[in-house]
Parts: C-alpha cells; sequence; structure tokens
C-alpha cells in the first residue's frame, strides 16, 4: 500500500531516467529551480515498488523497478500487482527489503523505506545452538547527515548541475545510524550474542572491527549459513551485503566499553580515510556486571554447499562508468542504457558462469535479483588497456552504445593467478564486491 500523499522530502531530479509519474519532459525548461521547491511535478505523487533484497520470489512479486505504483493511482509500465507472494522456501537467512522505484531508489531508502526480512526455519538444526531471544539483534548501519534542526541533509545540488540539477552519484553522510538512532550505546551481559549486520547505506563501505582487538565468529552471509564458521577480525560490508556474527562478551570486564569501529576509506578503496571521531565508529558496547557464560562449540560443518559446473557458455560484461565535466553522469553495465533490450537470457535449469570486468575507480556492490550465486575468483587485468580495445570493439565511441555489445574475450589482459573468495564469501551471496581493474566471476 502506498500512502504517500505528500511531496518527496528530498529532491527529485526529472533529467534522470526515472519513474516519472506525471510523465514530465526529461529535460524542463530552464531555468532550473532550486530545492526546495524543486519541481512540484516531480515531487509529487510519490512512486514505490518494494524489493525483497536477496528473496527468491516470482518475478512478478521482485519490485520491477518501472512495477512502481502511486498514492493516487498511477503505475509503471512493468505493473502487474501491488499484491506479492513470497513463498519463503529458500535457507534460513537475512534478508532485507527497500523501495526500487526507478531513478530515485536513492532518495525513497534515505527516507526510511527499508528494513529488516529474517527467515527462518521450524527445521533448522543451526539455530537452536545460537544466541536467541534478546540475544540476538539485528544491526543495520546507515549513514546520514543532518540540519541544524535535525531533520535529514541530501544532496540538493548535482555534481553535474548542467546536466542533472539535483543527482549526485553517491551520498556520503557524517554521521552513523545504527537501527535508527546515531551512534548508539548497546549494554551486553558476558555472554555471546548474534548479531545480524547489514550494511543499509547508499555508498559507504565498511570495514569493522572491535576496539579491543578481540575476535568474532561469522556465521552467515546474504544466502544462508556459511559452509563453516569463519574466525575473523575484520569484516568488510559492500552496500546490500548482510554478515551473521557471533561476538563473545563472556571474558570482557564488567564496565568494558568496546567500540565497534570503521576503517574503509570513502569511496572505497582509495577516497578519504574514515574519520575517528565521526564516520570511523558505529556503535558502542558497554559490558554488564553479569556472571559469564561460555558459548558452546559450534558444529566444526554449518552448511552444505554444493559445487556449480556450468552447462552453458561464459558471460563475459562489462561495468562502466560515464564521466560528466565535474564526475559521473551514468553507471552502466556492459555499456547499455536501461532502456535496452534483454541481452542476457538464461536458460531455466542452466548453470551459469559470468565474468564482470570492473572498468570504473571505485569498488562496486554488484546485486542479482531472484536467484543466489557462489564467488568463484577474483582476478586483476590490464584495465587501460581493456577499456581502450573493448570501445575499439563497440564502435570507439564512450558508452552508452547505441548498438549491441560485442564481448571482448578476457584472455590477453589478465593479470596473475585468479584469487579464491575469503572463507566468509564462500557460501550462498546475492550481492557481491567488484573491485577496480577486477575481473569477478560468479555461479549461479
Amino acid at each position: 500500500v502506498n500512502n504517500l500523499t505528500g511531496p518527496h522530502m528530498f529532491p527529485v531530479d526529472p533529467t534522470l531516467h526515472w519513474a516519472n509519474p506525471n510523465m514530465m519532459p526529461m529535460m524542463p525548461d530552464q531555468p532550473w529551480p532550486l530545492f526546495p521547491p524543486g519541481f512540484p511535478e516531480a515531487q509529487s505523487p510519490v512512486p514505490v515498488v518494494p524489493h525483497l533484497h536477496g528473496g527468491e520470489v516470482p518475478s512478478e512479486s521482485d519490485g520491477h523497478p518501472e512495477a512502481w505504483f502511486t498514492a493516487d493511482g498511477k503505475t509503471g509500465p512493468a505493473y502487474t500487482t501491488d499484491f506479492y507472494t513470497y513463498p519463503n522456501e529458500q535457507q534460513p537467512t537475512t534478508l532485507w527489503y527497500h523501495d526500487h522505484a526507478l531513478g530515485i531508489t536513492r532518495i525513497n531508502v534515505m527516507s526510511g523505506l527499508a528494513g529488516f526480512y529474517l527467515l527462518r526455519d521450524p527445521g533448522d538444526n543451526i539455530a537452536p545452538l545460537l544466541p536467541q531471544g534478546k540475544y540476538e539483534v539485528p544491526v543495520v548501519i546507515q549513514d546520514r547527515s543532518f540540519n541544524a534542526d535535525g531533520s535529514f541533509f541530501f544532496d540538493s545540488v548535482g555534481v553535474n548541475p548542467t546536466i542533472h540539477p539535483y543527482w549526485t552519484p553517491e551520498f556520503f553522510g557524517n554521521a552513523i545510524m545504527v537501527n535508527g538512532k546515531t551512534w548508539p550505546n548497546f549494554n551486553v551481559e558476558r555472554g555471546q550474542y548474534r548479531f545480524r549486520v547489514l550494511n543499509g547505506s547508499n555508498a559507504r563501505f565498511y570495514n569493522l572491527k572491535l576496539s579491543n582487538k578481540q575476535d568474532f565468529v561469522q556465521i552467515g552471509s546474504d544466502g544462508g549459513y556459511l559452509p563453516a564458521p569463519v574466525n575473523m577480525n575484520s569484516l568488510l560490508l559492500a552496500p546490500g551485503e548482510r554478515a551473521d556474527i557471533l561476538v563473545d562478551f563472556s571474558s570482557a570486564a564488567p564496565g568494558t566499553k568496546i567500540i565497534l569501529e570503521n576503517n574503509a576509506r570513502a569511496p572505497y578503496p582509495k577516497g578519504t580515510p574514515a574519520d575517528p571521531q565521526t564516520v570511523g565508529q558505529i556503535m558502542q558496547f558497554t559490558v554488564q556486571g553479569t556472571a559469564p557464560v561460555v558459548p558452546s562449540p559450534l558444529p566444526a560443518i554449518l552448511n552444505n554447499i554444493p559445487v556449480l559446473t556450468p552447462n552453458a557458455p561464459v558471460r563475459t560484461l562489462t561495468l562502466n562508468e560515464v564521466m560528466g565535466p565535474a564526475g559521473p553522469v551514468a553507471a552502466l553495465l556492459n555499456g547499455q542504457p536501461w532502456h535496452t533490450a534483454a541481452t542476457e537470457l538464461p536458460r531455466v535449469g542452466a548453470t551459469e558462469e559470468w565474468q564482470i570486468f570492473n572498468l570504473t575507480g571505485d569498488t562496486h556492490p554488484i546485486h542479482l535479483h531472484l536467484v543466489q550465486f557462489q564467488v568463484v575468483s577474483r582476478q586483476k587485468f590490464q584495465v587501460g588497456k581493456y577499456d581502450t580495445d573493448w570501445m575499439m570493439q563497440n564502435g570507439g565511441m564512450m558508452p552508452p552504445l547505441m548498438q549491441p555489445t560485442v564481448a571482448l574475450p578476457a584472455g590477453p589482459y589478465l593479470q596473475g593467478k585468479p584469487e579464491a573468495p575469503a572463507p566468509n564469501e564462500t557460501g550462498w551471496k546475492d550481492t557481491v564486491r567488484m573491485t577496480p581493474g577486477g575481473r569477478n566471476t560468479r555461479r549461479f
């Protein structure tokens, strides 16, 4: 149900390819107004469509970006229904839902249209061995900025304002919000806790560690339990990724204060260092004076992950960034704009291997809908030469392309040996980190 009857709280940029319920021209007459007030026809009504991130659901219940609907009855070209069916037949795991409307997902999620969706299985034989009740805590981490009156701040001037007056490719807040509170304290007993951690930020990566340098155990990722518990002292999460971790406070003295810290640069991995006084701190744990409870050992095997063997041709894709005078104006898959006809058409029952080459300067999360996949490897390649040759093979012009993409074989450009995924990436995934100048291979 969409009950959003007022105008959007953040600037809606009508020069983007977006939901556009009032059928505005993509290039409104200039001069363009500042925000506020922005364009009244863009600010209202507010289109929304829910997406269950990581859910294995029927396609009509997936939240297609053009299946949006508004409070006054307008609908997008892919809309069929606003009654969704979630079978909940996949492995027990930490999912989340968020708005997915074309061109305004970033501001709809920034407005609060997101939340956890914890999937449980009565037949799960691992869950009874884990912390439960008040000792199981969902933790969503989001960076935010605030105006002087306490309201949310979001950029209202674009990085290329003569092209897109309000749009910025990434948002980095100067405050950290956990479960809706900025830099909260959480009182913990002297025992083990299960934290289901979600990076719900727009663009910020988090590399998490505990200030007392203690280890923790990761037991699950996006799509369910890992094959085996993984001892860790840091955890890197891209936007959209989840991690199911166990932290044991039983040996900490009463009154101990432990900070969950972040040292990831923004943008990741070569951007501005995290300020240790602001975005370098996530939350605080204060250990209470309870009797210590030592956790029981976990089984050596948590989940049986099958080996996937491809039975279809390998697909080679690229992640491209189109630059404007002062920064990016678009991110494209395979150099193609959104409205291009579908090119990747897997057959039902097939097992596929996809290789994606990141031609941009940052690490980007790539998320697949409807299925979970396995990360196979990452491998460096000669990004400058590959980019040049790829463009020459595809007409010699910068993307977006005006014709079907011709894939460029990877072999001559690869460097070194493929790197296997880290142990905490060996389970089912739906979101993966694409490193700059790297080829990422996944199977599903």
